[in-house]
């Protein structure tokens, strides 16, 4: 944590905060028209029977002189995915966010330290991620903190239409 960065677990109360920072990021990277989240599907997905993923925010100090105020200015969504050969599972970093006019204070390093002190402390063998190509403010960020790119893979999706066909197989 920074020391202007408090950081904590949503709650179902935080939903509407959360598609906030998923309709930032979707523009941030250009991909709007492919965000359907909805308030009520986040609802079902990460507070619901059987949660999906779970959700950091991050939260920056208020003005000084001010009444005491936590700000938001990002979140990270993850969830565990398993490693065969770790025997061991692992953190999967869906989406890290930081709305632009808090970037460069320290707080996506902090959602970042979060996480890799949860990894520890949950066994995990590993904390991933994936970056859009052209994303070179993010690629230069996670290389300064020591991640490092796994370029021999290559990520594959079957999404909309294809999952649906490949499902009826």
């Amino acid at each position: 944590m920074t020391n202007n960065t408090h950081i904590r677990f949503a709650v179902r109360d935080d939903v509407p905060l959360i598609l906030e920072f998923i309709e930032g990021l979707a523009d941030y990277e250009k991909l709007r028209h492919e965000c359907v989240a909805t308030e009520a599907l986040l609802e079902e997905t990460l507070f619901g029977e059987r949660p999906g993923a779970e959700v950091l925010l991050a939260f920056r100090e208020g003005e000084p002189g001010r009444a005491p105020e936590r700000i938001p200015v990002g979140f990270a969504l993850f969830f565990h995915s398993y490693s065969t050969f770790l025997a061991r599972p692992g953190i999967w970093l869906e989406d890290l966010f930081v709305i632009p006019e808090a970037r460069g204070q320290g707080h996506g390093k902090a959602l970042l330290a979060r996480l890799a002190d949860l990894a520890v402390e949950r066994r995990c063998g590993r904390l991933e991620w994936a970056v859009l190509n052209w994303n070179t403010p993010a690629i230069d960020f996670y290389e300064s903190i020591g991640a490092v790119a796994q370029d021999e893979w290559t990520t594959y999706r079957v999404s909309r239409d294809a999952l649906d066909r490949l499902s009826k197989m």
